[in-house]
């Protein structure tokens, strides 16, 4: 995992716009449409030669696919994994429940044509496993040959997975007896798309946002401690997933929910941060962005970074369609720069993905772009301050 050594390096954290003829062809399939598989696999491709370099045209430095060829951060998986079937249930959060008149009003303002991220969830019903690895080795080999004409424009490439431990809170366990045993199942099928990832020579990052969201969504109604408790679990399951892959070529993402919404039932970063250090990862990366989190950056003064980690800090929201002044995106890299002590272990990013699940973006595509030039533009006005 590359440092700042000379400058602030910009990156993301995963989804991008994909192209709406895509997208559509996704929120079909979810629906149970009939569609053409290799219409899908032809779009997604598409989409991914032109998303690789636009990127390094906006000034990003570490990149990725920008998940073009999936439909979701997540739900993808349902297309690789064994034993999934039935239909699940995922609780309203907490902060929209005390908020009825704005869940109205985002229910009302959802998009027709989206990968929907509350129904049409998949269950466990049978063992869980991985079902045809040549399926993340042909992502990997497409992403390479998308890398390949971009060669010496970028400094490292990426590409995402999910943890254990999001996948068991969207898609319910209705075949192992305990619900460590559900985890232990997914952590192995996971292991298979984790070591594929390195093996090919990218970074892999950890999409983790149920070490965060899931206090004010599964846990809403459970002590503290019990969310501490399954944070730990899928932190030690993750842990066990990841035996024999290098720290340094592993980092993971935790986030609240990367939507518009109150939150203000989100767990405090002091509270879970603990044990996310326990995860043997080379980088973090987190929101700071969002005026609900912005000054939990602070948190690193009592609970610092591991000597040899980086951080990937958040400094461009992904939920509206503000573009962040340069300046303000230096400010914060500076404060961020402050806290860890060393520019050398700061990165640039957003706050989640543009897309998480297809279609789903509050941010218009022409917007998100001009949000990562911006954030690009902070990072070098940053840079020129922090490394004289």
């Amino acid at each position: 995992m590359q440092r700042s050594d000379t400058r602030i390096l910009t990156t993301h954290t995963g989804s991008l716009p994909r192209p709406r003829a895509l997208t559509r062809l996704y929120a079909r399939r979810v629906r149970g449409e009939p569609v053409d598989e290799a219409e899908i696999a032809a779009a997604g491709n598409a989409a991914l030669q032109d998303i690789v370099p636009r990127q390094i045209d906006c000034g990003l430095d570490v990149i990725n696919n920008g998940e073009q060829q999936r439909e979701s951060f997540v739900l993808y998986l349902r297309h690789r994994l064994t034993g999934l079937g039935g239909a699940s249930a995922r609780p309203t959060w907490q902060d929209l429940k005390a908020y009825p008149d704005y869940q109205a009003a985002l229910s009302e303002g959802a998009p027709a044509e989206a990968v929907t991220h509350t129904s049409h969830l998949p269950a466990a019903i049978a063992e869980v496993t991985y079902g045809d690895p040549t399926v993340i080795d042909a992502e990997c080999d497409d992403f390479a040959a998308a890398l390949a004409a971009q060669q010496g424009r970028y400094a490292e490439a990426f590409l995402a997975a999910p943890s254990p431990g999001i996948i068991g809170s969207i898609v319910e366990n209705r075949f192992y007896d305990t619900e460590d045993r559900y985890f232990a199942a997914l952590g192995r099928a996971l292991a298979v798309e984790y070591r594929a990832i390195v093996a090919h020579g990218f970074l892999l990052q950890l999409d983790c946002p149920d070490l965060a969201l899931e206090r004010h969504g599964s846990y809403q109604d459970r002590p503290l401690a019990d969310f501490i408790d399954f944070c730990e679990r899928v932190v030690a399951t993750i842990n066990e997933s990841l035996a024999g892959i290098p720290r340094d070529r592993v980092r993971l993402h935790v986030c609240w929910g990367n939507y518009e919404g109150p939150h203000d039932a989100d767990v405090p970063l002091e509270d879970i941060l603990p044990v996310i250090l326990k995860a043997k990862v080379g980088g973090l990366v987190l929101p700071f962005a969002n005026p609900r989190h912005s000054h939990e950056v602070g948190v690193f003064s009592k609970l610092p970074l591991a000597d040899d980690q980086v951080l990937v800090a958040g400094v461009i929201d992904t939920t509206t369609n503000f573009v962040e002044h340069p300046e303000v995106v230096a400010e914060r890299l500076e404060r961020v720069a402050q806290v860890i002590g060393d520019p050398h272990r700061v990165m640039a990013g957003t706050d989640c993905g543009f897309d998480t699940s297809a279609g789903r973006g509050r941010v218009a595509g022409d917007v998100a772009w001009g949000k990562i030039r911006a954030m690009a533009e902070g990072a070098r006005i940053a840079s020129r301050r922090l490394f004289r």
